[in-house]
């Protein structure tokens, strides 16, 4: 009896350092997925489609990044994760496969999400963390970032933020947290929003460090959203700092 096709979630972490994104391209096989729908249409025998929460850059990693994939097998739940992790590289892991209703889509369906970018600010080299931070040479100010931080909340049009020129699409969105704080030598960034445009949590971190180290003043930074000039913004902070935590749904 032919399976039916049924609607999958999956829950997956990656560490995006030697992949050039979630993106499949038609240039390289190094990217996440790229890698799933490679051991999904193994198993299955036909060509199969992930579709992800989100596109995070070359580079980035995830702690709970959502997927979906239409498809049809006789494996369990339980088999279609061990059967991916058999044969995922070590660097991505299928964490939660679960049938879901055929409608549902993980980056149409997502109702926000939530990133986190790391900073090293102590005195000693980050060995064991050097692929997940971004090494600062002083400590930034925290309380004038956070100052800054209140000015980029809320609804904007943050075409400023934005690393793609040829933006075609709103670039309005709405950012809802960006909490900031400092724990021992880590300085962690974590942002919420409805949606995130190319480079934007990177371009706000770049951003806000450049305020911390006293490059910009925090009431600098409405004029900078209001001028919609990726020019003006900070540098693009580093790949290897940014993760995406998760996608929320109702």
């Amino acid at each position: 009896m032919t399976p039916v096709r049924k609607n999958y979630r999956l829950t997956i972490s990656y560490d995006g350092t030697r992949y050039f994104g979630w993106e499949h391209q038609p240039s390289t096989d190094l990217t996440i997925q790229g890698k799933l729908e490679n051991v999904l249409s193994r198993m299955t025998g036909q060509e199969e489609e992930v579709i992800g929460a989100g596109r995070t850059d070359a580079g980035v990693h995830a702690r709970n990044m959502t997927a979906n994939v239409h498809m049809a097998t006789d494996l369990t739940e339980e088999e279609i994760r061990d059967y991916l992790n058999q044969y995922l590289p070590e660097d991505i892991c299928v964490k939660d496969v679960k049938i879901c209703s055929d409608r549902f889509h993980s980056r149409y369906n997502a109702q926000g999400k939530t990133y986190r970018y790391t900073c090293y600010v102590g005195p000693l080299k980050p060995v064991f963390d050097r692929k997940y931070v971004w090494v600062l040479d002083r400590v930034p100010d925290l309380a004038q970032m956070q100052k800054a931080a209140s000015y980029l909340t809320g609804t904007h049009d943050y075409a400023g933020f934005c690393g793609n020129p040829k933006m075609k699409k709103s670039t309005v969105r709405t950012v809802d947290l960006i909490d900031i704080r400092q724990k021992g030598p880590y300085l962690t960034f974590t942002y919420h929003g409805n949606g995130f445009l190319q480079y934007m949590v990177r371009i706000l971190t770049g951003t806000l460090i450049e305020v911390g180290t006293g490059l910009r003043d925090p009431e600098s930074i409405p004029a900078l959203i209001e001028a919609k000039d990726r020019r003006l913004s900070g540098p693009t902070a580093p790949a290897c700092g940014l993760c995406m935590i998760q996608a929320d749904y109702n």
